[in-house]
């Protein structure tokens, strides 16, 4: 069995992001990069499954600028087996990624493809569903516990009402939650033998798939500041202000 994990090159977590001067976009230049956490999590799980014996190759994909292929040697030092790079300097959309993944997937015919549910950049959580409308594959989304068989794969997602569990007849999509599983470290062995595993690289233009921009960025701005605290004396002043100050969000 094969398992196509698609992994994201973003903004590191821990980085407090910049907006550009001239507020077309978020400032990246000399900022840190990492892999997208949710994706870190659907990787953690194809191991897992890999490890437990129900896989036999594990295969990340990344789709975006030439400098994505670090996230995929980290992928590939995580675990996974090969990868997979279509190199665009374009912004790809959602759509676009999804129309990508899906050449890819016709050509590489797994049977399971793991998405994190979103990207901490964009927060779009649109493309591991557009994946499997387009490839017509049932989807799993937000799982939380993943157990998979020869046929079928079993998945606990969360839902507003508690937990949901559904049975997907193979191949299928499921994105990650928080919840599935804490990624592992990445030890340096596993850095150096990530370096001789194969990392192949294709355009979209190979792909016979249109990355054109469907939407425009008309402003991108900062947050507003949040005000101070105030302390109040009693009780009676702390619900006046609520009923006189307090807005709802």
């Amino acid at each position: 069995m094969k398992i196509l994990v698609p992994v994201k090159r973003v903004v590191d977590y821990n980085v407090k992001v910049r907006v550009k001067s001239d507020g077309s976009g978020v400032d990246i230049a000399n900022v840190k990069m990492s892999m997208n956490p949710f994706d870190e999590i659907a990787l953690e799980e194809a191991m897992r499954l890999k490890e437990g014996g129900k896989v036999a190759e594990v295969v990340a994909i990344s789709c975006g600028v030439a400098q994505a292929q670090e996230t995929l040697r980290t992928a590939m030092a995580i675990g996974a087996d090969r990868a997979i790079l279509v190199e665009s300097e374009a912004v790809l959309e959602p759509l676009a990624v999804a129309k990508l993944l899906k050449a890819l997937a016709d050509k590489e015919q797994p049977q399971l493809i793991i998405l994190g549910k979103q990207a901490i950049d964009d927060d779009c959580n649109q493309t591991g569903q557009m994946l499997a409308a387009l490839l017509g594959w049932p989807q799993a989304t937000f799982a939380s516990k993943v157990e998979l068989d020869e046929k079928t794969v079993t998945v606990t997602r969360e839902v507003d009402g508690g937990l949901e569990v559904l049975r997907l007849n193979l191949p299928a999509i499921i994105t990650s939650d928080l919840r599935l599983n804490e990624p592992r470290y990445v030890t340096l062995p596993n850095i150096m033998k990530a370096k001789k595993k194969p990392l192949e690289t294709v355009k979209p233009d190979e792909l016979a798939v249109d990355v054109s921009a469907r939407l425009t960025t008309l402003k991108v701005t900062e947050p507003p500041k949040r005000t101070a605290g105030v302390m109040v004396p009693d009780v009676a002043t702390l619900v006046e202000k609520l009923k006189t100050e307090a807005k709802v969000i």
